[in-house]
C-alpha cells in the first residue's frame, strides 16, 4: 500500500480535531499588577511545557466592554478554551453564555464570579474570605485585641475585595477593643494607597493597624508614612499575595504579615483545567480552590522562592 493511501484511511479514522492544537484564549483584567503578572507567567510557562497547546494573551485593562470583545474574538477564532481573570465579578455572565453558545469551555482564574460555575465553565482560585480571617486573626493578635485599624480596600468591582473586607471584619467584631476607624478603597493600586495614606494622616487619622487587601496597597501605606515621619515598624501592617516586595519589607520589619496566595498555581491550575475541559472532561466543570497560607516573619523565608 502506498504512504498516501495509508495516510488518507488514518485521517478517516481519526477526526481534525485530533491534529490540532489546544489553542487557548486568556483574557486578563490588568497586565499591569505584580500579582497578576506573576499568574499570566504561570500560565505561560506551564503551557509551553505541555504538547500542542498555544495560549494567547489578552489585556482587557481593566474594562468590561474590552473584555467581552475579546472573549468574542476568541469565540470567531474557535479556540479550544477560554480563561478569564474577570475585569468585574459581576459581569461575567454574558461571556459565559457566548462561552456556552458556541461550546467552548470557559475557565475563570483567581477573581470568582458572582454566578454559579458547571456547564463548561469553571473557576480556579482561593477562598478570599479566607484570606481575611488569616489577615485579620494575626492582626488582632499583634493588638492583643485592641486598637484602631484602617482598611485598605481593592476594586470594588471584585469578589477578592468584598470577601478579604468581610473576612477581616468578621474576626475584628469579636475584639470589642478594635474599632475600625477608616475605610476606603485604593484599588489593589500602590500609588493610590500612598495618596489614600497621605490623606488619611493629614486628615489626623489615629491608627494602630493597617488590613490592606492585598500587597500592593500595604507598601503603598508603608510609603506614605514614611513621608510623613511614622516609623512603620510600630504599626501592626497585613497584606495579601506574598509577593516579592512585600517578603522584601517583611525582611527589613516595616510589613508585619502577609498570605501567600499562590499565583503561579493558579495559572498552572486554569490552563490545565483548561486543556482537560476542551478535551471533553466534564468532571472539571466546577471550582477549583487553591489554598491560602499566613506568612510571617517567622516563616517567609520558605516562600521567598515561590
Amino acid at each position: 500500500m502506498k504512504k498516501f493511501t495509508k495516510s488518507i484511511i488514518i485521517a478517516a479514522l481519526f477526526p481534525l480535531s485530533a491534529f490540532a492544537d489546544t489553542k487557548i484564549g486568556v483574557s486578563m483584567a490588568h497586565f499591569d499588577d505584580n500579582f497578576l503578572t506573576v499568574l499570566r507567567e504561570g500560565m505561560s510557562s506551564y503551557a509551553k511545557g505541555q504538547k500542542d497547546v498555544n495560549v494567547q494573551f489578552e489585556d482587557a485593562r481593566g474594562d468590561v466592554g474590552r473584555q467581552v470583545s475579546q472573549v468574542e474574538n476568541f469565540i470567531s477564532q474557535k479556540v479550544s478554551a477560554i480563561v478569564v481573570n474577570p475585569a468585574d465579578t459581576s459581569a461575567t455572565k454574558r461571556m459565559t453564555e457566548a462561552a456556552r453558545k458556541a461550546g467552548i469551555p470557559i475557565v475563570y482564574v483567581n477573581r470568582k464570579p458572582d454566578e454559579k460555575m458547571g456547564n463548561g465553565a469553571a473557576f480556579v482560585g482561593s477562598d478570599s474570605l479566607i484570606a481575611g480571617h488569616l489577615q485579620g486573626e494575626y492582626i488582632a493578635k499583634k493588638l492583643n485585641g485592641k486598637g484602631n485599624v484602617v482598611i485598605m480596600q481593592g476594586e470594588l468591582s471584585t469578589d477578592a475585595q468584598r470577601d478579604r473586607t468581610k473576612g477581616v471584619k468578621d474576626i475584628f467584631a469579636k475584639f470589642p477593643g478594635i474599632k475600625v476607624v477608616e475605610e476606603q478603597t485604593a484599588n489593589f493600586d500602590r500609588s493610590q494607597a500612598i495618596n489614600l495614606m497621605s490623606k488619611w494622616v493629614s486628615a489626623g487619622v489615629k491608627f494602630d493597624a493597617v488590613a490592606a487587601n492585598n500587597d500592593e496597597m500595604a507598601l503603598g501605606a508603608i510609603i506614605a508614612m514614611k513621608q510623613a515621619k511614622i516609623d512603620p515598624k510600630k504599626v501592626v501592617i497585613g497584606g495579601v499575595d506574598a509577593t516579592k516586595d512585600a517578603l522584601a519589607s517583611m525582611q527589613k520589619g516595616e510589613l508585619t504579615m502577609t498570605v501567600f496566595q499562590n499565583a503561579k498555581g493558579q495559572g498552572e491550575g486554569a490552563i490545565n483545567t483548561a486543556i482537560k475541559l476542551a478535551k471533553g472532561d466534564k468532571s472539571q466543570a466546577k471550582d477549583i480552590m487553591i489554598p491560602y497560607e499566613l506568612v510571617t516573619p517567622e516563616n517567609m523565608k520558605k516562600y521567598m522562592s515561590k
